[in-house]
């Protein structure tokens, strides 16, 4: 029995996220864990369920087993459904051994044949690195309304900071005439964020032409997005005005944890009308000890402080021992913070045990970073900037 669905959302989740340096060492960027029980891939997951959209497509790529491990069913985003619900999709194999995806169009063109069997009259797609609140079913509306082959979630950016993105130039009507990417001299500051609504065939007719062309780098920006504009189709920007995050590198991911601590934060997490959903890690309560200090911070259950935390996030099941001091710092779930230990403008990622007296990073310059698993040596100094970690 053929399934049919509006829309069936194409979530890109396979990015090695390389500016992230020994964060994504061991997984996939949209498994970084974010804001003390999240992962990244928490807000487009809950932004589909919260939208009315219960078909998603997770295509990942790299390092791929943490990331699917933690979707498993799909429970935790009410994703486990028998009509549609969440799927796990890697590249395909072509005889023995499988071919990674060549660009952001290629990975949707290897799964047509998995959105073909929801029959769809609209795609959303979707990328895994962001942090934000979108109410898809909007979009969506938008691109109905307008009649449009393809509408583009864009948002408006400085225009000092216009020509690090790309950007759709529209007329007075909101149609899309004209996409530059990054350009020297911007003609507009309507930067896009890489989420689009694609009118299901005019998607697999532009993909399936796009695969003929030896020359594309099949990517959505640079090829599928162009040679539509030049076809004459109908192409439409949406306006997003809220908060939103491309968390791609070190720096941008600590910003975005540290504005959780914002009063107002500009992401509301207690928003009980749009929630953003995560796996449930079972721990006990946060306990902080009498000598424990805790001022301006988020701290996530399972977690122990028997020393200092300030403006600092702390996820779940973290250790930190009497006299360390943990400031403006970000540490990730099972870390261990040794006794006297100075954390400050750092990031210390999951499982990392940290030795009594070390120092990591400090008052100023860039964010140290110490990767998962990795066991800082007594008395060890991490400067502003540094990694340490395989």
């Amino acid at each position: 029995m053929e399934q049919h669905k509006t829309c069936v959302a194409m979530l890109l989740a396979g990015g090695q996220g390389a500016r992230l340096g020994i964060l994504t060492r061991h997984v996939a960027k949209p498994a970084v864990p974010f804001g003390g029980k999240y992962r990244i891939i928490d807000f487009p997951l809950s932004n589909c369920v919260n939208a009315g959209i219960d078909t998603v497509g997770v295509l990942t790529q790299y390092k791929p087993m943490e990331l699917n491990s933690y979707i498993g069913s799909g429970a935790p985003w009410d994703l486990d459904i028998s009509n549609g619900g969440v799927f796990v999709l890697p590249p395909y194999s072509k005889g023995e051994e499988g071919e990674w995806y060549s660009g952001t169009a290629n990975a949707i063109y290897q799964n047509i044949s998995f959105i073909k069997q929801f029959n769809p009259e609209y795609v959303l797609i979707l990328s895994g690195d962001h942090i934000y609140k979108c109410d898809y079913s909007e979009m969506l509306n938008h691109h109905i309304k307008h009649e449009a082959a393809l509408t583009v979630a864009v948002r408006q950016v400085p225009w000092e900071d216009a020509s690090r993105f790309g950007l759709m130039n529209t007329d007075d009507q909101g149609n899309i005439i004209e996409f530059e990417e990054k350009p020297k001299n911007p003609k507009s500051n309507n930067a896009s964020m890489g989420v689009y609504v694609f009118t299901y065939d005019k998607l697999r007719h532009y993909l399936e032409q796009d695969e003929l062309d030896p020359k594309s780098e099949n990517d959505f920006g640079k090829n599928i997005i162009p040679t539509m504009l030049n076809a004459g189709e109908k192409l439409v920007a949406w306006n997003f005005e809220g908060y939103w995050k491309d968390v791609g590198t070190i720096e941008s991911l600590w910003d975005a944890n540290m504005d959780l601590l914002s009063s107002p934060a500009p992401i509301d997490l207690h928003d009980r009308k749009w929630r953003i959903y995560a796996r449930n890690v079972g721990e006990p309560p946060h306990y902080a000890s009498q000598k424990g200090e805790i001022k301006d911070a988020l701290v996530t259950e399972g977690c122990e402080v028997f020393g200092k935390v300030i403006r600092s996030v702390l996820s779940a099941d973290v250790h930190v021992a009497e006299e360390a001091q943990v400031i403006d710092a970000v540490i990730m779930p099972h870390a261990v913070i040794g006794r006297g230990a100075v954390i400050r403008r750092a990031i210390v990622a999951e499982g990392a045990q940290i030795g009594e007296g070390a120092v990591i990073g400090g008052e100023e310059g860039k964010i140290a970073v110490v990767g998962s698993n990795t066991v800082v040596p007594t008395g060890y100094h991490l400067k502003p900037g540094e990694q340490l970690g395989e």
